[in-house]
């Protein structure tokens, strides 16, 4: 995967891991076939990286809604967002439950 953003441009290195034998082992019997321990490293990398940025923006954008409503003196009480979530939550249970049960193959 990591393939196609290394052609036409510049590599640099990872820093060398110092690993347990343990986790170098386990990480080998997970490697499916035609891969390889670095290119696995790699995905792993950049799936964090993904990971991270995802986050940082989820902060940031909490850090700002928490300033808008400091600002504005606009709040909503916790125990409101809860039960709206929790509403949320029996709705799509009820919508997933209903596809579940509702239609079945018709036999031939």
């Amino acid at each position: 995967m990591h393939l196609r953003y290394i052609l036409g441009m510049k590599t640099s290195t990872l820093p060398p891991l110092r690993v347990e034998p343990r986790l170098r082992a386990l990480a080998q019997r997970l490697l499916r076939e035609g891969e390889t321990l670095s290119s696995f490293i790699v995905d792993a990398v950049e799936e964090r990286v993904r990971s991270r940025a995802i986050e940082n923006e989820f902060i940031k954008r909490g850090l700002a809604s928490g300033e808008k409503a400091r600002r504005f003196g606009k709040y909503v009480p916790a125990a409101s967002v809860v039960a709206g979530l929790r509403r949320r939550l029996d709705r799509a249970r009820k919508a997933a439950a209903g596809k579940a049960g509702g239609k079945r193959p018709r036999a031939r």
